[in-house]
This record gives structure tokens, C-alpha cells and sequence, in this order.
């Protein structure tokens, strides 16, 4: 692990997969001191992924945290940067598309490789200033008012515009795939703007890595029965599997 970014990954990574990790055994694995681990932990710590405890670090306390987008982009990268790289080999030649906010959702973006024409509208402010920057693509930036973690654009006046359109697509993410429950993710505010974006496009996909499962956010988007494609990881249990597309949703493993 030559880069701090790619240290810090592997330890998210680690406690994703096994539910803890030990400072000793990440010193050994990475082949740095037990020092520069602890500073890492802390660093994390401050960003909300990580709870530190004696020699060791566990998941936040909190069943699901409200993260800023820098942060999110470090948990599971490989797998959202596979889930985003399906996803953008889904648009179309001329395409028009609803793009939401989040750490795949940008990854998305960042894959994305227009035919002919595309169109984005989009509520992510950092999303837009990437794609503003690619020809073939027109971008059309909601307002509203900014909110800072996920440099997204919510309230009533971004709904508003949202209203108006139509589009063949929307690329939503989520913080939780519940069966029984739902989708979910991390406010009120989100949760209301993606049903306004869903209910403006013909299909709904779902970007989200296989760790999402059995997990439930603040706010509820819909059924998981609700989107047409759910585009994950291998990681995602067969059984889970099987239920979902019984519900009538396309599973996309990537």
C-alpha cells in the first residue's frame, strides 16, 4: 500500500468485511508502524466510517452514518468503480438522464462516455463540474439549496424543476437495501428529491455495492420492488439475489 488513499481503503475495506480491525494486524499487513495506523484511525474516525476503540477500530455506532461524499468514495472502492463502469455502458445514443449524488453515483459520472448526445440533469454540483467539461454532454445544473456532505442540490425548488422533466433513465444510489423495508438513504431531504427524480424517468437504476444489504438509513425512497435495475457486486447473497428479481427488478452483477 504505496499511498495514504490506498492504506485507508484496505483498512474500510477490512472493517466492512470482518466487522473490526486490530491496529497490530494492520501494521503487519501493510507494513507500516502502529503509529502511522493510529493516525490513520483517527483521521477516519474524524470522517465518521470508523469508531476507535482500545488497539482496535470498530464500525460507527450509528447504524448508518450521514458521510460527506469524500469519505463515502473510500468504503468498497473497487466495487463501485466496477458497479459504475456497468452502469455507464447502459446509456444509449442521445441519450437524456437524471443523475443523483453519492460516492458511486460520481464514480458513475467519471465512467461515463457519451454517444452522441447526451443530456444530464443533475442535482450534484461536483457531478456537473466534471461533466460540464466533456464534449458530447450538456448538462443541466437544478437548483436549490446545497447541501454540503454530498455537494447536492435539495428543497422545493429543485423538486420544482424536477417536476418538469422527463428522461429515459435515473442513477440513484442508496445507504440501505432492506427487503422487507425498502431503499433507503440518509435524510429526509434526499429521499424526497430521488422519489421526485424516479417518478421523472422511464426506468430506475439502482447503483449500490453488495455491503448496502440488510442495512436500513434514516429515510425511506421506496420498495425495492419500485426500481426496474439493481446493479451490485458479486458480494450480494444468492438468496438475496433470487428474491429481488422475484420482486420483478433486473440484478446486474458487476
Amino acid at each position: 500500500m504505496s499511498t495514504i488513499e490506498q492504506r485507508r481503503k484496505y483498512i474500510l475495506d477490512q472493517i466492512v468485511k470482518d466487522g473490526f480491525v486490530k491496529v497490530s494486524d494492520l501494521a503487519e499487513s501493510l507494513g507500516v508502524t502502529q503509529t502511522t495506523i493510529r493516525k490513520d484511525l483517527n483521521y477516519l474516525e474524524s470522517q465518521g466510517v470508523l469508531q476507535r476503540a482500545h488497539g482496535s477500530a470498530i464500525p460507527p455506532s450509528q447504524q448508518m452514518m450521514d458521510l460527506n461524499l469524500s469519505a463515502k468514495k473510500l468504503i468498497n472502492f473497487e466495487a463501485k468503480q466496477k458497479i459504475a463502469e456497468k452502469a455507464a455502458s447502459l446509456i444509449k445514443s442521445d441519450d437524456s438522464i437524471l443523475v443523483a449524488s453519492g460516492s458511486t453515483i460520481s464514480l458513475f459520472a467519471e465512467a461515463l462516455k457519451p454517444k452522441g448526445r447526451l443530456n444530464v440533469v443533475s442535482i450534484s454540483v461536483n457531478i456537473s463540474a466534471h461533466l460540464g467539461d466533456i464534449p458530447g454532454i450538456t448538462v443541466m445544473q437544478v437548483g436549490g439549496i446545497l447541501y454540503g456532505n454530498t455537494l447536492s442540490v435539495l428543497g422545493a425548488e429543485a423538486s420544482k424543476t424536477i417536476e418538469n422533466l422527463y428522461c429515459s433513465k435515473v442513477f440513484f444510489g442508496v445507504d440501505g437495501i432492506d427487503l422487507d423495508y425498502g431503499l433507503t438513504c440518509g435524510t429526509g431531504e434526499e429521499a424526497s428529491i430521488t422519489q421526485k427524480m424516479m417518478q421523472s424517468s422511464q426506468t430506475k437504476i439502482v447503483l449500490s455495492d453488495s455491503s448496502k444489504v440488510g442495512q436500513r438509513g434514516f429515510a425511506r425512497i421506496c420498495e425495492v420492488g419500485d426500481i426496474d435495475i439493481l446493479i451490485t457486486d458479486s458480494g450480494m447473497p444468492l438468496e438475496t439475489r433470487q428474491r429481488i428479481e422475484n420482486m420483478g427488478v433486473k440484478l446486474i452483477i458487476a
